[in-house]
């Protein structure tokens, strides 16, 4: 009896957990080649994949958000993955005037770090990217990358490390007003990616292979409900500690940060460089 009873938990938890995957996946549509799969473990897995034939891949959500907690659980690709860009984002649209929020995974040559880099772009006004070198190998496992919006800051979250804080300036452009759609897509940046374009794709590596285990959204639903929250990431600020770990990745493995970039700003760095 034990035993049955023991076979019979093993299969509703799986059931449950093909349930989750696939419910997650249902709030998107897809773009180029998106495989269902399983991990080690028998979890279901959403995979994009990338080779010369196919082109990009991608997840669109079929909300717009206006404010929000997201995250993904990723492991990115194995191996050689120069001039390969895996992308978590939120995006109002491909105009001149858009407001978009960025992480995004340039791939490398094996061996070498992955380079995570975020940005922030309100009102078209972009180029506002800190670059990390992940301290981990983000292809042996799963690991989880949050973006939190509010109407004070823009927060940025590997695992439960926070590595960024883009505040709000009330003289300055930040994304307040336009609804986003979130993106999770997977794509050849060949010509800036890695090492700046140094270092193309090597088509022979391929097929190249992201895969996402589970999606989390807790967010204003454009003209609709606002989820919970408002205790939460609505109201969220970094306290000390929090901004301890920021100054811990800045310290120990920002690669890039454009407050430091007077070639790139030859009129002078943007105004919130010197309130920070």
């Amino acid at each position: 009896m034990a035993r049955r009873s023991l076979a019979l938990l093993a299969v509703v938890l799986a059931y449950l957990q093909v349930v989750s995957a696939t419910s997650w996946l249902r709030q998107f549509t897809t773009d180029g080649t998106v495989r269902k799969g399983y991990d080690a473990s028998g979890q279901q897995v959403v995979m994009l994949k990338l080779d010369r034939n196919s082109g990009a891949a991608g997840l669109n959500s079929k909300q717009q958000y206006l404010y929000g907690e997201f995250s993904f659980e990723m492991k990115l690709i194995r191996g050689n993955s120069a001039g390969t860009v895996s992308c978590f984002y939120l995006s109002s649209g491909t105009d001149d005037w858009r407001d978009e929020i960025d992480m995004e995974f340039m791939g490398n040559s094996s061996g070498q770090p992955v380079v995570l880099n975020t940005n922030v772009w309100a009102n078209g006004d972009g180029k506002k990217e800190h670059q990390f070198n992940l301290w981990f190998d983000p292809s042996a496992d799963y690991h989880t990358y949050t973006i939190i919006w509010n109407p004070t800051n823009i927060l940025f979250k590997v695992d439960n490390v926070f590595i960024r804080s883009f505040k709000r300036y009330a003289d300055l452009p930040y994304p307040s007003s336009k609804p986003m759609t979130l993106h999770a897509t997977l794509w050849d940046g060949s010509y800036w990616a890695t090492e700046k374009g140094k270092i193309p794709i090597d088509w022979n590596s391929a097929p190249f292979v992201v895969s996402y285990r589970s999606f989390y959204a807790n967010a204003c639903v454009a003209g609709g409900a606002c989820n919970a929250g408002r205790g939460g990431w609505m109201r969220k600020r970094l306290n000390g500690a929090e901004l301890g770990t920021v100054r811990w990745a800045e310290r120990n493995y920002m690669r890039y940060n454009y407050c430091q970039d007077g070639w790139r700003f030859p009129q002078g760095l943007p105004a919130e460089c010197s309130r920070k």
